[in-house]
């Protein structure tokens, strides 16, 4: 079939590869001039396959007050006249229970895994590179609290036999040297062995290179304006540059899949979830992170890629807004040079934000809608880098007809209709 695929972030990009392994003739269409340039391109670097969570859980309404009177605090909300934002907090916050909890991150950890193991197969196939490292992550805790809760999240990595380490101090410094320097300022960790780091737009771009030797299309600098649709099917894609057909269609947009598809009658409920991102030269070697560091009580990750470390965080509420706001840098600031002191100069960082497209059960859309031939895949939130090759592989079954090799039924957006 002829394919197009809006979209060519991380998500966007395996989706066309994935399509046209299947023998598809793919068509990629994104306004930025190059892949990877919106939400892949300077995130967290993480890999978290073992750490898949649906941010809706029980206690986080409570948590999320606390959060918002922190001076350091992970989760921002600008009160706004935007009935999309309200409707989405209430679908949110009644995921807030242990059984939706226990059910969201089930299906999260079941895509996490299966896009690891698709992941080392292209990495084996191709030989692609993108600092990535295989280390593992460490969940951090700064206090007694929080390591007495992290049963919630080992029972789930207990039924997917996802393999897992509790530390003493003694054992957090083991895994990570570095943390030696700041003893006392943690009491503990979740290590995380299978989790893997790596730079997702490195990532994306060479994927992307990859894909148009095997025949992929990438048409770049073109704006979508709306789909055309007749019947029970999209008859086209309108752009400033015309109108692309295709026999199927994936809607890859991320945070502005929504807007899209809107007209056609078709509700996502998929919200933008603003993330910054710090990315200094390491200075001192002994004084970095080798991996991936989750500062829990800041919700920062402190990723090591390369000669680079990326400190990623904050969850800030404020629609489509790309602001830059130096109160997100402090506390990205403050988490590095608190646990890495020595790892690198935060003065000579870059500061990014992006849209972090986010579902209010965690868990991305992936799969077919009412029109027979448009797919999505989107609503990835945090863990796009992290799922992009499950996700990318199960759809590409999906629109080729075939059986995915995990459950997918629950993956789709008719899921929100039986809730």
């Amino acid at each position: 079939m002829r394919v197009i695929v809006l979209g060519s972030g991380v998500v966007g990009v395996t989706s066309a590869w994935y399509l046209a392994r299947a023998g598809h003739e793919v068509t990629v269409l994104d306004r930025q001039q190059a892949a990877g340039m919106e939400t892949s391109f300077a995130n967290a670097g993480q890999l978290s396959y073992g750490y898949s969570a649906p941010w809706a859980g029980p206690g986080i309404p409570v948590k999320a007050l606390k959060w918002l009177m922190m001076r350091h605090r992970p989760l921002v909300l600008w009160p706004r006249a935007d009935r999309r934002l309200y409707t989405w907090l209430a679908s949110m916050l009644a995921n807030c229970t242990e059984a939706a909890y226990r059910l969201n991150k089930t299906r999260m950890v079941r895509l996490a895994e299966y896009s690891r193991d698709c992941l080392g197969d292209l990495r084996r196939e191709t030989g692609i590179a993108y600092d990535g490292r295989s280390m593992g992550t460490l969940q951090l805790f700064r206090t007694q609290k929080q390591l007495d809760h992290v049963g919630d999240d080992t029972a789930v990595l207990d039924t997917f036999k996802v393999p897992y380490e509790l530390l003493d101090p003694a054992g957090c410094i083991a895994a990570e040297p570095a943390l030696r320097h700041v003893q006392g300022k943690f009491v503990g960790g979740l290590r995380l062995p299978g989790d893997e780091t790596g730079d997702a737009h490195i990532f994306t771009q060479r994927l992307a290179a990859m894909a148009e030797q095997v025949g992929v299309r990438f048409r770049y600098g073109v704006a979508i304006r709306g789909l055309t649709s007749e019947g029970d099917r999209v008859t086209g894609v309108v752009t400033d540059q015309g109108v692309e057909t295709a026999d199927a269609y994936v809607a890859a947009l991320g945070s502005f899949t929504p807007e899209l598809l809107a007209p056609l009658g078709l509700r996502v409920p998929v919200y933008p979830v603003k993330g910054y991102s710090l990315t200094l030269p390491v200075k001192d070697a002994d004084g970095a992170p080798v991996s991936t560091v989750m500062d829990e009580t800041y919700k920062v990750a402190i990723t090591r890629l390369g000669d680079r470390i990326r400190v990623g965080g904050t969850a800030e509420l404020a629609g489509f807004s790309l602001q830059l706001r130096k109160p997100r840098r402090e506390t990205l600031e403050h988490s590095v040079t608190d646990l890495f002191p020595r790892g690198g100069n935060v003065a000579d960082a870059a500061f990014w934000t992006g849209l972090r497209p986010m579902t209010p059960d965690g868990t991305p859309v992936v799969g077919p809608t009412r029109l027979k031939n448009l797919h999505l895949n989107t609503g990835h939130g945090t863990l796009g880098w992290t799922m992009a090759c499950g996700s990318a592989r199960v759809l590409a079954d999906l629109v080729t007809g075939r059986k995915p090799e995990i459950d997918t039924a629950d993956l789709a957006l008719d899921r929100y209709a039986a809730a």
